[in-house]
């Protein structure tokens, strides 16, 4: 039974798992501003103990590595590659917006369409991609700036599922007979498990020492306007 500890920072949920053996035991997680730096430590060593395991029983640690915050995924994965490190066990990486997809599916497994997971990247762009409802990708992973035109080559003949903290300002944009829009954003570990254990089961692991968060946009350090 493969014990993983799973980890997602990507965006205002700070998040935090067990899963044994495919199958979530514990999970604790919260949603905020500025969280991850103070909560995410603590929110480890909080699941790790009420499994009654300690951190050496781990077979792996997976963590959601984009695209999302720049800061909360440099917060998350350095977390994760230190636990590695010192535990001398396997790093996953799970690609955020196909996390969002898989929860989208586990909630709702009877759904044929396609669905389409968006996080926030301000203004009308987001981080997006497409998946059909077996997760097999459709569209790659990018940044897009939402206009009416958008997805059309899918929702002329497909019902399309429009998820996370991105779709709710795309709504207005996107309306169309065949775009559904669902209220959750699926940012949560608790969706990381089947996919992580997929990855487990196949020994594709990540390096510890080289491997970095998918950051898709390059961070940018703007400088505060002067008081006149």
């Amino acid at each position: 039974m493969a014990k993983i500890l799973l980890i997602e920072t990507a965006t205002a949920v700070c998040s935090v798992a067990l899963s044994v053996d495919g199958k979530i035991r514990f999970l604790k997680e919260e949603i905020g501003l500025n969280l991850h730096a103070s909560n995410l430590t603590l929110f480890i060593e909080d699941v790790v103990s009420k499994s009654d395991l300690k951190f050496s029983d781990l077979d792996a640690v997976a963590v959601s590595k984009g695209p999302g915050s720049y800061t909360g995924l440099r917060i998350g994965v350095s977390t994760a590659k230190g636990l590695c490190y010192a535990l001398e066990k396997p790093l996953i990486a799970v690609e955020t917006l196909e996390m969002m997809a898989a929860g989208f599916k586990i909630q709702n497994p009877d759904y044929q369409g396609l669905i389409c997971p968006m996080i926030d990247a301000r203004r009308m762009e987001v981080y997006t991609s497409v998946y059909d409802s077996n997760l097999n990708l459709l569209q790659p992973t990018s940044a897009k700036i939402i206009d009416e035109n958008s997805f059309a080559e899918f929702q002329s003949e497909n019902t399309i599922t429009f998820l996370g903290d991105g779709a709710a300002k795309c709504a207005d944009s996107l309306k169309n007979q065949n775009a559904l829009f669902s209220d959750l954003s699926f940012n949560s570990a608790a969706n990381m498990h089947l996919l992580a254990e997929k990855a487990y089961n196949d020994n594709k692991f990540e390096d510890v020492a080289y491997f970095e968060p998918f950051y898709l946009k390059d961070f940018v350090l703007t400088q505060p306007k002067k008081k006149v």
